[in-house]
């Protein structure tokens, strides 16, 4: 964890090429060559469809037996697809040894809220009618997609469904309302947003909407019932209150919560794994914490598969 490193990753985001006035299109190659990564050689990758919606399978070769994780792409539910973050889901895969299924939830403007949540909670549901246990089910998301994977644990249990063994989130969006504190105290410190830009995010996929509808932001969701979470963030973003409120909400309503804030990186530095000390390590700690809440669900379903 070295401070060149650190300022190495502040630099590539604050000397990033910005075009003015771009079109939606040139928004969305622009993401995706700016985030895209390498994947792994002992990770598969395939198309496939999953509720209706085209999705990823990637799948290590160290994977055994069927526990599966959902996985949610980031991108302020306006950019960004399974591709753009095939490498990132790849990383987090091999790491905790699970199949991984990343959906390709619709995006604003064309499709407004509630049109990712309700993708997000149709693709759970046909994971589970697939026959995948919740026990052996975990989620993840960075960005808006961590406030999908939120808002789909909530749709998920207010429609009656079992909750899978657990969640990690990466910076996660979800407050559209930008109350948090750290709109305003992180400012200087962010290298990627202002808070008009992910204004600009948050006015097409409301399409006029409440900001505070629970399922738009989770923040001001009722938690309980929800499976553990990991919350990790970077102190420079301006969505760190986000995640911190978020993990507040949730020990609130009784949900066990680790919240994990590094110092001095940027929002889902995550991405930066290779290149990042503390990446590549909080990539670990939400590989072992998937890990985890699969084998204990999976314990707690066979009590004798691991004795003698």
């Amino acid at each position: 964890m070295t401070r060149r490193q650190r300022e190495a990753v502040d630099a590539l985001h604050r000397n990033a090429p910005v075009h003015p006035n771009p079109t939606l299109a040139e928004q969305r190659a622009g993401f995706a060559g700016a985030l895209s990564r390498p994947l792994p050689d002992d990770v598969a990758v395939h198309e496939t469809v999953l509720a209706g919606r085209p999705a990823l399978d990637l799948t290590p070769a160290t994977a055994t037996g069927r526990a599966r994780l959902l996985h949610f792409h980031g991108g302020g539910y306006v950019l960004g697809s399974p591709g753009t973050h095939a490498g990132f889901t790849a990383q987090l895969a091999r790491r905790a040894r699970l199949r991984a299924t990343s959906l390709d939830y619709r995006l604003a403007p064309e499709h407004p809220f509630p049109a990712a949540v309700d993708d997000g909670l149709a693709a759970y549901r046909a994971l589970l009618d697939e026959g995948v246990r919740p026990e052996e089910l975990v989620l993840a998301g960075d960005s808006a997609g961590g406030g999908l994977a939120v808002a789909t644990l909530v749709a998920a249990r207010d429609a009656g469904l079992p909750q899978p063994a657990g969640a990690v989130v990466f910076s996660p969006w979800v407050d559209l309302t930008l109350g948090g504190q750290s709109m305003r105290t992180k400012k200087d410190a962010d290298p990627i947003f202002t808070r008009e830009a992910i204004q600009a995010f948050a006015t097409p996929y409301l399409a006029g909407q409440d900001p505070a509808q629970p399922l738009a932001s989770p923040v001001f969701a009722d938690l309980r019932g929800l499976p553990p979470l990991l919350v990790q963030a970077g102190s420079n973003e301006l969505l760190l209150d986000d995640a911190v409120r978020l993990a507040g909400r949730a020990a609130a309503d009784e949900v066990e919560v680790t919240l994990r804030v590094w110092p001095q990186v940027p929002h889902v530095f995550q991405n930066h794994f290779g290149h990042l000390d503390e990446a590549d390590e909080a990539l670990d700690e939400a590989a072992r914490f998937l890990a985890t809440r699969v084998r204990a669900g999976q314990e707690v379903q066979d009590p004798e598969a691991d004795r003698p």
